[in-house]
């Protein structure tokens, strides 16, 4: 009898002991099995945007588990749909939407975009309820300044030294040329003794260093930004 009490206890033990472990693996696969969320906003790659105004802003939204919803863009300002899917609900068709097969991303293109367009965006998914990501864009319009502008004296032969100075620009300009009185100013002239150097970055730079100024180096000077707005300075170099 002993013998079969003791038979009974082991096998009950081995029973519990395969329960638990089952138990255990089942909770470590059901940990390891994607966890099933429904649409959800990657918000690494839905981010502001900052634009140029005239240049085409474009704002991206990555969602993903997307299924057989459909993703709508709404303007906050005033609560106004502006596409469904890829269609365009407004009347302002700068406004346009777009979506690349086999990708998660859903675009809302700006086009010819003006500092009135700036604010808050949100992307849409049609789940129940509604869910949202919202993202800012900002129309700007660099600002181009040449310190001391609008005119400078200057003694002659000194160094003439001009500080062009762009601002609230979304990227750096990809070049900076100056002009002397309409004409491009040209550094390996005979003339000799002009340099620029240009600091590109959030506020980018441009210096125009005229060696040994001349009363001929007088005249109007000009900044170009690829960018911006120009902008002039008038010169005047003084005899001593």
């Amino acid at each position: 009898m002993k013998s079969l009490f003791f038979t009974l206890g082991l096998l009950f033990s081995v029973q519990r002991l395969a329960r638990s472990t089952s138990d255990s693996e089942m909770h470590e696969n059901r940990a390891l099995e994607p966890l099933d969320r429904g649409p959800y906003f990657d918000i690494s790659a839905s981010r502001n945007v900052t634009a140029l105004v005239g240049k085409t802003a474009t704002l991206t939204c990555r969602v993903r588990n997307l299924g057989d919803r459909t993703v709508s863009w709404v303007r906050h300002r005033d609560i106004h749909l502006l596409t469904v899917g890829v269609e365009t609900y407004t009347s302002d068709q700068r406004f346009v939407a777009s979506h690349f097969p086999r990708t998660e991303d859903w675009t809302l293109q700006v086009k010819y975009p003006q500092r009135r367009d700036s604010g808050i965006y949100e992307c849409q998914v049609s789940t129940t309820p509604p869910i949202g990501h919202s993202m800012h864009l900002s129309v700007v319009e660099p600002v181009t300044s040449i310190v001391g502008e609008p005119e400078m004296f200057i003694n002659k032969d000194s160094t003439m030294n001009l500080t062009c100075v762009v601002r609230h620009s979304p990227e750096p300009p990809t070049a900076i040329y100056w002009t002397h009185d309409h004409e491009v100013i040209n550094y390996d002239s005979p003339r000799g003794g002009v340099s620029v150097i240009t600091e590109k970055g959030e506020v980018t730079t441009s210096y125009l260093l005229v060696q040994r100024a001349q009363r001929a180096d007088s005249g109007q000077y000009t900044c170009h930004p690829s960018n911006a707005n120009t902008k002039t300075i008038l010169v005047h170099v003084l005899n001593d």
